[in-house]
């Protein structure tokens, strides 16, 4: 079994203030297993962006732009004592683990907008999740991308391989170079436009919806209109019927399936 590596920042970035500035640190390097093979990062944070961008090097690089500190106490107002102002500081709390070249961020930031600066080598894979306060970009990755934003959009330039994209409020848009052959693809926003471009000969079968907005497509695509997907259940009485209308279509003759789904949005696929 190989070693796990550890890395972890835990300092004062500068002498506490009466007002905490935003700050911007290179935190590690993360150095690689077998630097040779292909890797994965996998972040999960509450509050801020992530950045990600492949480089020609072998390991994986993390900086950090700390904001402010959150107020948490009532109304958004400080309830400091009478002739006291509250002072803030400026502490870092993010680790790294790597094993077998995956390396896991871990942001214990709780109370502060942290945006992370992730470098690269190319060929690798990404598990990245924000909730609040940010966007997820990525650029000239190759490899599974996994990405996952609440309150904030997702853009992929420059991409390679296959990726599951989804967001609550925000749009979804993606660059790809190349894809990967028989790997099923979803793009989703709830409040949000899809906007996907792959290359011109692509082979999928598609299944798209949205509720409030258009499908586009510059690709010639062999459309189906079936019927009504109908769904009954029946649960302690109750007796519930729902319809839900699909749109399903054929790029280049078919191949793995890849899904589309917007209420409050366009969907718009390109061929590049």
């Amino acid at each position: 079994m190989k070693e796990i590596r550890k890395y972890i920042v835990l300092f004062v970035l500068m002498p506490m203030a009466l007002c905490a500035q935003e700050s911007s640190v290179e935190l590690f390097s993360v150095p690689l297993s077998d630097p040779v093979k292909p890797g994965k990062v996998i972040v999960d944070q509450i509050s801020g962006s992530i950045h990600v961008e492949a480089y020609e090097g072998k390991e994986v690089i993390v900086k950090a732009t700390i904001g402010n500190e959150k107020a948490h106490y009532e109304g958004g107002q400080d309830n400091a004592p009478d002739g006291m102002k509250r002072v803030q500081g400026s502490p870092v709390n993010i680790s790294a683990e790597e094993r077998n070249n995956v390396v896991q961020i871990v942001n214990e930031q709780w109370n502060k907008v942290t945006n992370l600066d992730i470098k690269v080598p190319v060929n690798f894979s990404l598990k990245l999740s924000t909730i609040n306060e940010g966007n997820i970009t990525v650029k000239g990755v190759k490899g599974e991308l996994e990405i996952s934003n609440v309150n904030g959009g997702v853009t992929l330039t420059e991409v390679s391989g296959a990726a599951t994209v989804d967001t609550v409020n925000g749009d979804v848009r993606v660059q790809f170079n190349r894809v990967h052959n028989n790997a099923p693809m979803a793009f989703s926003s709830l409040n949000g436009d899809l906007d996907i471009s792959f290359p011109r000969s692509v082979k999928a079968n598609l299944k798209m919806r949205s509720d409030m907005g258009g499908i586009y497509t510059d690709f010639e695509m062999a459309v189906d209109n079936p019927l009504p997907v109908v769904n009954t259940e029946r649960t302690g009485g109750t007796y519930k019927v729902k319809m839900e209308q699909w749109v399903y279509g054929k790029i280049n003759g078919g191949g793995p399936e890849m899904l589309f789904k917007t209420f409050n949005g366009d969907i718009k696929i390109h061929a590049k």
